[in-house]
C-alpha cells in the first residue's frame, strides 16, 4: 500500500512541476506529457497494475487514492492548457498594435431580391383579402396546362405560347393556371367560395431581350363562388392597383380574348408618372397595360366538375417583373437574372 501511495505522490509532484516549465511555444510537450502520464500505456496505468498484489480489504482504499490522483492530474492539465492559451494571446497582443478606439467593421447585410419583394407584397395584399396562396408544379402535363384551360390540342391559341416540351404530354408550364385547375378539382364548393392566388415561375420559348425572357414570374388569381360578377372583378383589380401603385391610380378595362375567360379584358392603370397626361412611360396615352383578366369560361368550370349555371368566377394574371419594371423604372428585364450586385442593392 505504501509503495503505491508513494508512487502516486511522486507522479503528482513530478507532473505538476513539469507542467509549470512548459511554455506556449512548446504546447506539444504538454500533450506528450499527458499521454505519458494518463494514456493507456502511461505511468498511472503502470501503477494500477500493482493493484493485483493488494489485498481485497485494501483495494477500495487504494482505488480511492488512484481516482483522486487522476482527478488532480486531469484538472492540472486543463488549467495548464488554459494558461498556455492566455500566454499565446498575450504574446500576440504584444506584437500587434490594436487601436481599441477604432469603430468595428460593419458586416454587409443582404436583401431580398426585388422579384421576391414584389411577390411577398402582392401576397400580403391578397392574404388580407381572404385569399389563399397556392404553389404548384413547374413541370406539368399538357392536359392541365392547356386542355383544362379550354385549349384542346388543335386550338390555334396554343400558338400564343411557345412551349418547352419534355415529351409529347409533359412540359414546362407556360402559366400558373394549372394550379387553379388542380385547386378547383380539390375544393368543396358546398363549404364556401374559392379565393386563391398562384404565384410562381413559368417558361416560354422566347428570345431573351430587354422586354422578354424564356422564364419569368406570374401571379394568377381566381375567385369562384355564387353570384360572382364583372363588378367584383373590377373592384378587386382597382384595389390591387391602388395598393401597388398608389391610391390615386384608376383602371380601365378593354375588351380582349383569352381562351379560358369569357368575357376577357386587358387592364390598364393610369400612368403614375404623369397622372394620365401623357409621357414617355405611358407612350403619351396616359395609360399603362398591367394585366389580363376576365370571367372564368363556363367550360373551364365544368371540366372541374363545377356547375356553371350555379357558380361563376373571375380570374386575372400579372407578371411580377412587369410590376417591378413599372414601379422602379427598370428598362431591361435581364437585370433581374444576371446576379449583378449593383443592380440588386438598389432595392434594399
Amino acid at each position: 500500500m505504501a509503495t503505491i501511495e508513494e508512487k502516486l505522490q511522486t507522479l503528482r509532484e513530478e507532473t505538476l512541476a513539469k507542467l509549470k516549465t512548459i511554455k506556449y511555444e512548446n504546447a506539444k510537450e504538454m500533450q506528450d506529457l499527458r499521454v505519458s502520464v494518463l494514456g493507456k500505456k502511461g505511468v498511472l496505468t503502470e501503477i494500477l497494475k500493482g493493484m493485483k498484489d493488494v489485498s481485497a480489504e485494501m483495494r477500495p482504499i487504494i482505488g480511492k487514492h488512484v481516482n483522486e490522483a487522476r482527478d488532480v492530474l486531469n484538472q492540472a492539465f486543463e488549467e495548464a492548457a488554459a494558461l498556455l492559451e492566455e500566454q499565446k494571446v498575450a504574446a500576440q497582443l504584444e506584437k500587434e498594435t490594436v487601436d481599441v478606439t477604432l469603430p468595428g467593421r460593419r458586416i454587409p447585410f443582404g436583401n431580398r431580391h426585388v422579384i421576391s419583394q414584389i411577390r411577398e407584397e402582392i401576397e400580403d395584399i391578397f392574404i388580407g383579402m381572404g385569399y389563399q396562396v397556392v404553389d404548384g408544379l413547374e413541370v406539368e402535363s399538357d392536359y392541365y396546362n392547356f386542355e383544362r384551360m379550354n385549349l384542346p390540342k388543335d386550338h390555334p391559341a396554343r400558338d400564343m405560347q411557345d412551349t418547352f416540351y419534355i415529351s409529347e404530354e409533359i412540359l414546362l408550364r407556360t402559366h400558373t393556371s394549372p394550379v387553379q385547375a388542380r385547386t378547383m378539382d380539390a375544393h368543396d364548393f358546398s363549404k364556401g367560395p374559392l379565393k386563391m392566388i398562384s404565384p410562381g415561375r413559368v417558361f416560354r420559348r422566347d428570345t431573351d431581350d430587354a422586354t422578354h425572357s424564356h422564364q419569368f414570374h406570374q401571379i394568377e388569381g381566381l375567385v369562384v363562388g355564387k353570384n360572382i360578377s364583372m363588378a367584383d372583378l373590377q373592384g378587386t383589380l382597382q384595389l390591387i392597383v391602388q395598393k401597388m401603385f398608389g391610391k390615386d391610380r384608376v383602371i380601365r378595362l378593354r375588351p380582349s380574348y383569352f381562351p379560358f375567360t369569357e368575357p376577357s379584358v386587358e387592364v390598364d392603370v393610369s400612368c403614375f408618372k404623369c397622372g394620365g397626361q401623357g409621357c414617355n412611360v405611358c407612350k403619351q396615352t396616359g395609360w399603362i397595360e398591367i394585366m389580363g383578366a376576365g370571367m372564368v369560361h363556363p367550360q373551364v368550370l365544368e371540366m372541374s366538375g363545377v356547375d356553371s349555371k350555379k357558380y361563376s368566377g373571375f380570374a386575372f394574371g400579372l407578371g411580377q417583373e412587369r410590376v417591378a419594371m413599372l414601379r422602379y423604372g427598370i428598362n431591361d428585364i435581364r437585370g433581374f437574372y444576371q446576379g449583378d450586385m449593383r443592380f440588386a442593392e438598389q432595392f434594399k
